[in-house]
């Protein structure tokens, strides 16, 4: 009976303290709920003038086949981005392959974990769709890792392959990007003192003397809440409940050890 009331025990304190832990980890939408109403509707040409959209918005921009068109998205340590696009094409065109890049705050292309990132449309398409789902932000890495570190990440389309005769045709284009919260299961021991964002314009401040200065603008696109710590995650609670659970078996185990009632008498040789 005693055993039993400590097993129940150890199984009720497990759900309680699981109990959060599970549903921070189950997937979610876009950790960024925006207004669509506020969604971009232009791309930037080039790293330096990406146009910022948030996590959970829709953008949507017009160009000619041919362009670079850039958008960037803040991601945060255990956060795992899926960047989705779609190109309008013309009524009238030649098969074309259209390539969805992502690059981190350094300026490095990450690799898709999974998802279609180049696609070719035939002639008869009136659309493409491409997806590139990253690998897991962690919140360290080591310096000649190319792992994905939080901060700003950029997303280039362009077309890849075409004929000379659709160069400058019209093209529609809608980008998203939703995250999936991996967890403690992608909790690393560090963080970076500052994620990853670099300057993209100059801004003109004011000291206390009235003197004006300029200095680097960081990027103004973070996730909601802002970024991490980078210390706490749900593998804290699965470590205490682990101890927890160790200590009742500890318990359990001397229980069924020592034995019920005074140890009986062994009577002397010879009697």
């Amino acid at each position: 009976m005693r055993i039993t009331r400590v097993l129940s025990t150890a199984l009720l304190m497990a759900g309680l303290a699981a109990g959060p832990a599970v549903a921070d980890s189950s997937p979610s939408a876009s950790p960024s709920s925006s207004d669509d109403s506020s969604a971009p509707t232009q791309a930037g040409t080039s790293f330096r003038t990406a146009t910022e959209l948030d996590q959970g918005q829709t953008g949507t921009a017009t160009g000619s086949t041919g362009d670079y068109l850039y958008w960037s998205f803040a991601a945060d340590a255990g956060q795992r981005p899926t960047v989705k696009a779609t190109v309008k094409l013309p009524d009238t065109h030649a098969g074309e392959t259209w390539q969805l890049d992502v690059y981190d705050g350094l300026r490095r292309r990450q690799a898709c974990q999974y998802g279609a990132a180049t696609r070719t449309a035939a002639q008869d398409a009136t659309s493409v769709d491409l997806a590139c789902t990253l690998r897991t932000v962690r919140a360290w890495s080591e310096t000649w890792a190319n792992d994905p570190l939080p901060g700003t990440y950029y997303v280039r389309l362009t077309v890849v392959d075409l004929q000379s005769s659709d160069l400058g045709l019209p093209v529609s284009t809608e980008v998203r990007v939703d995250s999936k919260d991996i967890g403690g299961a992608a909790a690393v021991d560090g963080s970076l003192a500052q994620p990853l964002t670099p300057g993209i314009a100059a801004k003109s401040a004011s000291d206390d003397d009235s003197s004006s200065s300029t200095s680097a603008a960081l990027s103004s696109i973070e996730p909601d809440g802002g970024w991490s710590s980078g210390w706490w995650s749900d593998r804290w609670v699965w470590t205490g409940v682990g101890g927890v659970l160790a200590a009742l078996a500890g318990i359990g185990g001397y229980a069924l050890t020592r034995g019920s009632g005074r140890p009986r008498r062994v009577p002397p040789p010879g009697m």
